[in-house]
């Protein structure tokens, strides 16, 4: 039962060159924090160095610059690791974008090889051949269909065609048409009707 109910360890996307990108970038930020802090001290013992010469302490403004001055070398050198740090960002980083684009030509080189070996330079040679073999008898079947007829082929159908005209006009002279009427058009047609004449009826 624990077998069923255990988690599957998930693999973790983050490469060992995504952690020292971060890890350099953390550098970088506290590097940045730390140029700013001392700018600001900088400022500051500018200031109370001012200060003690106002009170006559020359001495201690002196010790005072001192102190400024290998904070200013401090401030310095860290702009060189920065630099520094920053490129070597921008190397890994690249380095990563790098390595996508060969492992997408070793996909693309293997599918391809795949194809290859799916369908042969004798295979594409032989469905070539096949079509055009295939477009040449159509162009045939077209130019049979479209008139492609022999000059014999052609009086034979005209004389089908003369033969076919004069049986027409044959069967049309046989056949008898109705006598033209006499009567002119509105006349009446009727029988006409003896008049009974009239018989006398003798008196009694």
């Amino acid at each position: 039962m624990g077998g069923l109910f255990s988690k599957k360890t998930k693999t973790s996307r983050v490469t060992e060159q995504d952690k020292a990108i971060l890890q350099l970038k953390q550098q970088r930020d506290k590097l940045k924090q730390y140029q700013k802090k001392i700018s600001s001290q900088l400022e500051r013992d500018r200031d109370v160095a001012r200060a003690l010469l106002k009170d006559g302490k020359k001495d201690k403004a002196k010790l005072m610059l001192r102190k400024k001055k290998f904070q200013e070398t401090l401030l310095s050198k860290t702009d060189t690791q920065l630099d520094n740090i920053e490129k070597l960002v921008h190397d890994l980083e690249y380095a990563q974008v790098e390595q996508e684009v060969v492992k997408g030509l070793q996909i693309g080189n293997a599918s391809l090889k795949k194809m290859h070996e799916i369908l042969s330079l004798e295979d594409v040679e032989r469905i070539m051949d096949e079509t055009q073999e295939g477009i040449e008898k159509q162009r045939e079947i077209d130019e049979l269909l479209s008139g492609g007829l022999s000059d014999q082929d052609e009086d034979d159908v005209l004389a089908e065609l003369d033969q076919i005209i004069k049986s027409s006009n044959e069967d049309f002279q046989d056949v008898e048409l109705p006598d033209v009427p006499q009567d002119r058009i509105g006349e009446s047609n009727k029988p006409s009707v003896a008049k009974k004449a009239k018989t006398a009826v003798p008196a009694s």
